[in-house]
């Protein structure tokens, strides 16, 4: 008894779709990538015969035709998935809609081999184009490297990195000014800050736009009333500690990101120090935590998902071979005013 082989279901080729269109096949393959030198009455011809026949293009035989993977890469070494989450979930949005698939590569700002990995990342892939994030787009050799490889990129920093071709910069020292006019309009004259990695340009930036406004408004920013942290709870946790064990303890605490002004909020409350009564606390990202914490955070809000979606539409545009008028996006943060920051009580 012979066994009968399953039925395959028939998929959509594009020859069918040709067929159906009463095109050739080469101007099915300029629709589906997008060439300006098909008319409108033809594209849309093709368009519903895509449609009514299911068709889904193959990547690779789609990436063959045109010489590129559709394929785009991230490449991200920052540990705060309340800020690496919102942006993948921006970049991904636009390449669903541009056609890529998106390659995430974690690498460590701390490894002394990652030249070497960024460069068999993207030889191992073919990526047509990188969006860095911070910290790593803060790295100078990234850039260059990727400049030498050939690979377009485009990088979100707090500072005008060189060789990357276009970069969206994201104003952190302007916004820190906020947060300390912010305390100073409050009443507060005892204002520490609890920084990021100093070695990072966003913490740096952070604590010299912080430090240059409370010296504007005559206020000093004393060495025993900083801390560096590392953007982590538990560093946010010991900064805290000791600051409010301080004889003359701060009335106003600036974190470098929101994770640490969480913790602060914790100390406080386990100190029995009443926010914002008497200590108000601000944060930076305006990440999904801030209104969750209780009082609910005072914080410089960065868009993002605006930021990723840029990021992403300008690799895009690089990968496809535009490489002219796109000058650096600047991208102007706000402050934020919950319950976490209240008038001085004296």
């Amino acid at each position: 008894m012979k066994t009968q082989l399953p039925i395959l279901p028939h998929y959509a080729t594009i020859t069918d779709v040709a067929r159906n269109a009463g095109v050739s096949v080469r101007t099915v393959s300029r629709v589906l990538n997008k060439s300006p030198k098909v008319s409108d009455a033809t594209r849309r011809t093709i368009e519903c015969a895509i449609a009514d026949l299911g068709f889904q293009p193959n990547l690779r035989a789609r990436g063959l035709a045109a010489r590129r993977s559709f394929l785009l890469g991230v490449v991200q070494g920052d540990q705060n998935a309340h800020v690496v989450g919102v942006l993948q979930h921006g970049i991904v949005e636009v390449c669903s809609e541009a056609g890529y698939e998106l390659l995430v590569h974690p690498v460590s700002v701390h490894d002394p081999r990652l030249a070497d990995n960024l460069k068999n990342f993207v030889r191992r892939t073919h990526v047509d184009a990188l969006v860095v994030l911070p910290p790593a787009s803060e790295i100078e050799a990234v850039p260059r490297l990727l400049a030498r490889l050939r690979v377009p990129s485009v990088g979100i920093a707090a500072i005008r990195v060189p060789a990357y071709p276009t970069m969206l910069i994201t104003a952190e020292r302007d916004a820190a000014s906020m947060v300390a006019d912010h305390f100073v309009s409050l009443g507060h004259r005892r204002i520490a800050m609890v920084t990021g990695p100093l070695k990072f340009h966003s913490a740096s930036e952070r604590e010299q736009g912080f430090r240059i406004a409370l010296e504007r408004a005559g206020i000093p920013l004393p060495s025993c009333y900083t801390r560096e942290g590392d953007y982590s709870f538990q560093s946010g946790l010991a900064a805290a500690v000791d600051l409010l064990s301080l004889p003359n303890r701060p009335t106003a605490i600036f974190a470098g990101n929101d994770i640490m002004a969480g913790a602060v909020l914790k100390v406080a409350r386990d100190l029995k120090i009443d926010v914002p009564e008497k200590l108000s606390v601000a944060g930076f990202d305006d990440s999904d935590i801030a209104s969750m914490l209780s009082p609910a955070l005072t914080t410089i809000r960065r868009p993002l998902i605006e930021i990723a979606r840029e990021a992403t539409r300008r690799a895009i545009t690089l990968a496809e071979g535009d490489e002219h008028s796109l000058p650096d996006y600047h991208i102007t943060l706000n402050l934020i005013v919950r319950q976490s920051t209240a008038l001085l009580e004296t």
